[in-house]
């Protein structure tokens, strides 16, 4: 199978290094010349524009910022797609658009599939990020080998559009762990408790989480640095906002987590490090909420291993 990958950023970068890592023919685009040219030094080959990708591969991965990125570059696929052309979008999206596109990818012959990742950056990099992929279940054993060349967990979530739903749940989610654990540590430091053994304390307790021993991390070394910027954070919770709209569902934390973001945003500009929404938190109250020994960056210390696909079972007990 040769495999187009368009948007090669902080997350798309590393998910096509592992298709190259994992043998894959791979074909690369981005606006950004210096990135493409990065990755066809390690093995990839260029493409002109995403339509001559779709003209040249079986299946093409669109892993870009926003719905109408993705929208644009579909249009210049669309007219190249045919039978047995595959459109993967693992952009985080809108739930609405993914199967608006999609119906137009799949009206022209070919198949469609949502399947954003999940897990941080540097889970991506490793291939042992976990990936949700949206589609009809022939269309999944078809893309099954792929997905597990570029993460660990796959789970199929259902038709077309249920993995972009359970995605912006999940950053969600994360979004709200950020947020607490922000509130945590810097209540921990003015009530005079060292923040290392409050960062332990947390992580052996029933108040750990993921958020928690990855960003509580790089927030308390001071570089804020997972990769991912407050803009994005606001996009995706908006994303989360409009599928409970469309569902009814009178949200009550997530629009304050919304204007939360969005002061963030105000204050220190749309491309700032999502962790330093705890900036707010620190001019408030003048403390400087940082503690020696902890990690710039997060680092995937488990060793890379095959994808396989996750099967729901029930409760755990």
């Amino acid at each position: 199978m040769k495999v187009g990958f368009i948007g090669l950023g902080n997350v798309g970068g590393k998910l096509s290094g592992s298709l190259l890592r994992n043998g894959i023919d791979l074909m690369v685009h981005d606006l950004d010349p210096d990135l493409v040219a990065g990755v066809v030094a390690r093995g990839a080959t260029a493409a002109s524009d995403p339509a001559a990708m779709m003209q040249a591969c079986d299946a093409v991965i669109t892993c870009l910022p926003s719905p109408a990125a993705s929208a644009g570059v579909v249009g210049q696929m669309l007219p190249h797609v045919a039978p047995g052309k595959i459109w993967l979008e693992m952009s985080t999206t809108d739930e609405a658009e993914i199967k608006r596109l999609g119906a137009e990818v799949i009206a022209q012959g070919g198949a469609a599939v949502d399947c954003p990742v999940s897990g941080g950056c540097h889970r991506a990099d490793t291939g042992n990020i976990s990936i949700f992929a949206g589609c009809d279940r022939a269309t999944f054993e078809i893309i099954l080998p792929l997905l597990t060349k570029m993460g660990r967990r796959i789970l199929h979530t259902g038709d077309l559009g249920s993995a972009s739903i359970l995605k912006v749940i999940t950053n969600y989610l994360a979004t709200a762990n950020l947020l607490s654990c922000c509130e945590a540590l810097v209540t921990a430091k003015g009530a005079g408790m060292d923040l290392a053994t409050a960062y332990e304390a947390i992580r052996i307790s029933s108040g750990t989480s993921f958020v928690h021993e990855t960003e509580s991390q790089v927030i308390l070394n001071g570089s804020r640095d997972i990769s991912f910027t407050m803009d994005l954070v606001r996009k995706d919770i908006g994303l989360f906002q409009q599928v409970a709209d469309r569902a009814g569902i009178p949200l009550e934390l997530n629009p304050l987590m919304i204007s939360i973001f969005e002061d963030g945003i105000s204050r220190y500009g749309a491309r700032e490090l999502s962790p330093n929404i705890i900036r707010r938190l620190e001019e408030a109250t003048g403390l400087d909420i940082r503690a020696p020994g902890f990690p710039p960056e997060m680092t995937d210390d488990e060793p890379e291993e095959p994808g396989y696909e996750v099967t729901p079972n029930g409760p755990r007990r």
